[in-house]
C-alpha cells in the first residue's frame, strides 16, 4: 500500500483513508487528517442533525483556496454499506428527475465524506419521506452592517417567532451571518413553511425599515440585514450545525446561546465571529449541543389571518 494510505476500521467498516497530511486549509495549515479527527471527535453532537436528511456536500480535493464542486449524487465507488435514497431532485442544474443521495446516518459514513474532503455538509428542512420540521432564516447583513446588526435582528426575530409559540435557536453560518432555526411539527408543506417565514420577514421589515429589508435584491441590503425566509423552499439546504466552511480558517457552524447574541447585539462581543473547529469542540464540552430541541419537534405554523393584527400590536419597535 502507499505510504500516503491508510488502512482503518470504523465501527466494523473498513475504510482506506489518503493524503493525510495534505493541508486542506493553508492559512492555518489545517490538513485532511485535522477534519477527518475534528468530523470524528464532533460526531456524536452532528450525527443527530444529519440523519435521514438527504446530504449535499461541497467538497474542495486540493483545499480552501482551490476549485470546489457541489455534490449531490453517491460518487462513484460509494462503499455499498453507505446509505443512499433515491429522492425527486428539485431544481437540479443537470435536469434529473431523481438523485441517488447520500445520508450520513453514522460515523464510518461520516469518515469516509470527510476523507473524500467533504468540509461542507448541507442538509434540507426535512426528513426523508417527510414534510420539513425545521424552519430555518438566514441573517446576512450587506455591509456596512455587520455581525452586531445581525444579532440585533435574530433577537427581533425570535421575539417576533416566540408571539406564535416558535422556540427559535441560533447559530453562526461560519461565514458573515448568522441563522435561526425552530422546530415544527412537520405536518405542513415547504410552500406552507416558506409562505410564514415570508410573511414574518415582511413583517419585521415594515416595523424596523432601517434595519430589516425582506426582499431579495442586493441593491437594497447596504447597511441592513437580509431576512432570507426562501431557505424554506424544498429544494433549498443549509448549511448543517458544527459543519466546516470553507473559509481561511476552519470556521465551524457553531449553535449560540442567546446571551451571547444579546451580548453581540450590545456591542460587547462578536456573538457571530468564526468559532474554529478546536474552539467548537471545547464548546461542545461546556454546552453540549445547543441545538438539541430541534430533534424534538415542535408546532404547527400559524396561518396568515391568526391574530395578525394582534401579533402586529405586539411587535417590537424599533
Amino acid at each position: 500500500m502507499p505510504a500516503d494510505r491508510l488502512k482503518v476500521d470504523v465501527q466494523g467498516r473498513p475504510l482506506e483513508l489518503s493524503n493525510l497530511d495534505k493541508v486542506l486549509y493553508p492559512a492555518a495549515g489545517f490538513t485532511k487528517g485535522e477534519v477527518i479527527d475534528y468530523y470524528t471527535r464532533i460526531a456524536p453532537v452532528l450525527l443527530p442533525h444529519l440523519a435521514d436528511r438527504a446530504l449535499t456536500r461541497i467538497r474542495y480535493p486540493n483545499g480552501v483556496e482551490d476549485k470546489s464542486f457541489f455534490e449531490k449524487n453517491a460518487p462513484a465507488a460509494t462503499p455499498a454499506w453507505v446509505r443512499t435514497e433515491n429522492l425527486p431532485a428539485p431544481g437540479s442544474t443537470r435536469g434529473r428527475e431523481t438523485i441517488d443521495y447520500v445520508v450520513a446516518d453514522d460515523l464510518p459514513t461520516l469518515v469516509w465524506l470527510a476523507n473524500l474532503a467533504a468540509l461542507e455538509l448541507h442538509t434540507p428542512q426535512w426528513k426523508i419521506g417527510s414534510h420539513p420540521d425545521l424552519l430555518v432564516v438566514d441573517l446576512d447583513p450587506g455591509p456596512p452592517a455587520g455581525l452586531r446588526e445581525c444579532s440585533q435582528v435574530a433577537l427581533l426575530l425570535r421575539d417576533r417567532l416566540a408571539l406564535d409559540g416558535l422556540d427559535s435557536h441560533p447559530k453562526t453560518s461560519g461565514k458573515k451571518g448568522m441563522q435561526l432555526c425552530c422546530p415544527i411539527a412537520g405536518t405542513q408543506s415547504s410552500d406552507t413553511v416558506s409562505d410564514y417565514a415570508h410573511r414574518v420577514a415582511r413583517e419585521l421589515a415594515e416595523t424596523h425599515p432601517k434595519l430589516v429589508v425582506s426582499r431579495m435584491a442586493k441593491n437594497l441590503r447596504g447597511g441592513k440585514v437580509f431576512i432570507d425566509w426562501s431557505q424554506n423552499n424544498a429544494a433549498k439546504t443549509t448549511v448543517a450545525p458544527y459543519s466546516l466552511r470553507a473559509q481561511p480558517v476552519p470556521a465551524v457552524s457553531t449553535p449560540l446561546t442567546w446571551d451571547e447574541v444579546a451580548a453581540g447585539a450590545a456591542g460587547k462581543r462578536p456573538a457571530a465571529k468564526p468559532y474554529t473547529a478546536a474552539e467548537v469542540l471545547k464548546r461542545v464540552d461546556k454546552h453540549g449541543d445547543l441545538l438539541a430541541p430541534l430533534l424534538d419537534g415542535g408546532p404547527k405554523l400559524t396561518s396568515s389571518g391568526d391574530s395578525r393584527a394582534s401579533r402586529q400590536s405586539h411587535l417590537p419597535k424599533p
